[in-house]
């Protein structure tokens, strides 16, 4: 169960609107619910969903970030799909892509055909065990406990890759946001909530990269002493200082 909410670490930590927050919590209470009540299968689709969530979210922040490319691989759809993802505000619009197929949105941060296949198996076990079939999937603990360490081994890796997306997003941020004169708020720790950690859907994992990031390339720039700050700040409040 422990390892089970190590997917919190990678989901966001703060959400545009309060429906995203309440799906999300609702999904954990579910699989609690099923995994406390021995309905192991059950459980197993909660989890499987919040892994989606964590997909949607990544997708997003691939959206956010690389927009031309994104705008690039929307080829594949009619334009009413285009459309809605393009002009959504809220990540959960891509549950109109296959979810097999959401996966290949990833390749536009690197990640091979290989980890992309590794990924999308888990959505075919999904949808085995979701069907009227007549068989009972990961009816046992042991089985399931199987199938969120690979979820776990998943999100992992999708996160590995993610490393760039999130350096990149960082290193804007703190260029937009260097003169306390012209950011959105005064205050360091304020600018960094909102305009950051809750702009981008952020995660503490996502967090954790952001504190890696050299702040020292940006050394030329004029409000490179604000930036450091900033940097300082983030680290306090979202790393305890580390």
């Amino acid at each position: 169960m422990e390892e089970a909410q190590m997917i919190f670490d990678y989901l966001p930590a703060s959400y545009k609107n309060p429906t995203e927050r309440e799906y999300v919590d609702f999904l954990w209470d579910a699989f609690l619910t099923n995994y406390n009540a021995g309905k192991y299968p059950f459980a197993f689709l909660a989890y499987h969903m919040l892994f989606m969530c964590f997909v949607y979210f990544e997708i997003w922040q691939i959206k956010a970030n690389c927009k031309d490319d994104f705008h690039k691989s929307m080829v594949g759809f009619n334009k009413d799909v285009e459309r809605e993802l393009l002009n959504s505000d809220t990540p959960f619009a891509l549950w109109q892509v296959n979810e097999s197929g959401a996966f290949r949105f990833l390749k536009l941060i690197g990640m091979d055909n290989s980890d992309i296949g590794q990924c999308a198996k888990i959505v075919q076990h999904r949808n085995e065990a979701a069907h009227s079939n007549g068989n009972i999937f990961f009816n046992s603990k042991e089985t399931l406990q199987d199938k969120i360490e690979e979820i776990l081994r998943c999100v992992d890796k999708i996160q590995t890759y993610s490393k760039s997306i999130i350096e990149s997003c960082f290193e804007r941020f703190l260029l937009e946001s260097g003169n306390p004169e012209e950011r959105e708020f005064a205050d360091e720790a304020d600018q960094i909530r909102e305009m950051f950690i809750h702009n981008n859907y952020l995660s503490q994992k996502d967090i954790e990269i952001a504190k890696d990031y050299p702040i020292e390339k940006l050394q030329s720039n004029e409000h490179y002493d604000n930036m450091k700050s900033l940097c300082i700040k983030m680290k306090d409040i979202y790393c305890n200082g580390e």
